[in-house]
């Protein structure tokens, strides 16, 4: 199996793909007027009009309603990124957890929780130095 994507349906489509595309530096694929993607290493991040969801299956996701996923990109410099990124909505400014990554967290303007990162300590590097 392959993780293939991660999917956000918004209320604005065109506002979240901009925000994401700043965020990753990359420009989305308009698929349709009502859906975009960011092609990334690894998987893509899709973004979907309300109006999309009916095509599966009609109220089984709404925007703006997510509080248990944290949206989540690895960088190559922290600080950086937070000079960068860190007059967006900031949750928190860098910081270093547990397990060796240091962080800064913002949110988009769906309101989900977005995370970049860096592996800071040895055994963290040494972690990701094996996927």
């Amino acid at each position: 199996m392959k993780f293939a994507s991660l999917r956000l349906i918004a209320r604005d489509v065109q506002g979240l793909v901009g925000f994401y595309e700043t965020v990753t530096g990359q420009k989305a694929d308009w698929l349709a007027p009502v859906f975009a993607e960011i092609v990334l290493p690894g998987a893509s991040l899709a973004i979907g009009s309300a109006e999309t969801v009916a095509l599966f299956s009609a109220g089984t996701a709404e925007p703006g309603a997510n509080r248990s996923a944290i949206i989540e990109f690895q960088v190559a410099d922290i600080d950086a990124e937070f000079e960068r990124l860190g007059h967006l909505d900031l949750v928190h400014p860098p910081k270093l957890l547990p397990w060796g990554n240091r962080t800064f967290q913002i949110r988009d303007p769906e309101g989900n929780l977005v995370s970049l990162y860096m592996p800071d300590t040895e055994a963290a590097r040494a972690r990701f130095a094996r996927r």
